[in-house]
């Protein structure tokens, strides 16, 4: 739940504003006045602060001015709620950091918008920061993963590519395709445990070798439940073997039932592997593997993101 530090001196616009929020699940810490805020924002750590500036003891200046030299307050998002519509006014909350700037008086639902905004922006900026801090880590694994099969060199890029397009091309959010990259990457991670001697085998698979490539789905979702930033990529790394009629594995799902993830990333998955040389295959072109794709709509594919994939990929 958000938790937002409420700063008004003036208690019924206080009381009215955190019945609000509070209303849209909102957590919030009431502060009558800076110098009451600023003890609140040491020891509660907020998502969001929404300020009036004119107050006692401490102004809305000095406050955001205060939080922005913590160390945890200068990436928080801050609000000022004010009746001052001077120019001059707004060019000063400007310089010293502020987010947004709602003016008294102000409707419910400008409130609303406005804290929803922030906050959206901020969850945005976390998982891209962790992204940026856990890319780089990520790309060594999966290269990893990549030496010990070289007929597959380049396919987690090419994978992560194709993705990422379609992705966008069905309007995917931003946190969605921020975790689709992570997905695409890691989707083979579990064939590190695969022997080697089964990986590159030229020829059909026996049984029990099979057996033992199939496990690697399951595998590699285990590796990643032990790692925080990366769970919510689980769907990629098990279900991109998941196919439409339910005869994939490793769970047999079917259709809709099939996590999105894993239907898209099935889709990307096999028209790289048709296109590139494989062990036991040789590539073909991408026109030819589009007819594929097209003639296994509904049967091994969902037909709506086969078709958005062939709209979109540029031959």
């Amino acid at each position: 739940m958000p938790k937002i530090l409420l700063v008004e001196d003036d208690a019924l616009l206080l009381e009215v504003m955190r019945c609000l929020l509070e209303a849209e699940g909102y957590e919030v810490c009431p502060a009558a006045n800076g110098k009451q805020a600023l003890e609140l924002f040491g020891t509660n750590r907020p998502n969001l602060v929404i300020s009036d500036i004119m107050m006692p003891e401490m102004n809305g200046y000095e406050l955001l001015e205060a939080v922005r030299a913590l160390q945890e307050g200068i990436t928080i998002p801050f609000l000022f709620l004010s009746a001052r519509t001077e120019r001059s006014d707004v060019d000063q909350a400007r310089r010293l950091g502020v987010d947004d700037y709602l003016f008294k008086p102000f409707e419910a639902s400008e409130l609303i918008n406005a804290v929803r905004a922030r906050l959206d922006r901020r969850r945005v900026i976390e998982l891209f920061d962790t992204r940026s801090a856990h890319l780089q880590t990520v790309i060594m694994l999966a290269n990893v993963i990549e030496t010990r099969d070289p007929y597959t060199a380049g396919h987690l890029e090419r994978v992560r590519r194709l993705a990422l397009n379609l992705a966008f091309a069905l309007n995917w959010n931003t946190e969605d395709i921020a975790i689709l990259e992570f997905g695409a990457i890691l989707h083979d991670i579990g064939k590190i445990v695969v022997p080697s001697q089964v990986l590159k085998k030229t020829g059909p698979l026996t049984e029990k070798e099979w057996i033992l490539m199939r496990q690697h789905p399951e595998i590699g979702a285990k590796m990643l439940e032990g790692v925080d930033h990366l769970k919510a990529a689980i769907p990629y790394v098990l279900h991109h073997h998941e196919w439409w009629n339910g005869s994939g594995y490793p769970t047999g799902l079917v259709g809709q039932g099939i996590p999105h993830e894993g239907r898209l990333l099935a889709i990307v998955d096999s028209f790289d592997a048709m296109t590139t040389n494989r062990p036991y295959h040789s590539s073909i072109p991408a026109a030819d593997a589009l007819e594929e794709l097209a003639r296994y709509r509904s049967i091994y594919f969902d037909p709506a993101m086969v078709d958005a994939f062939i709209q979109t990929y540029k031959l």
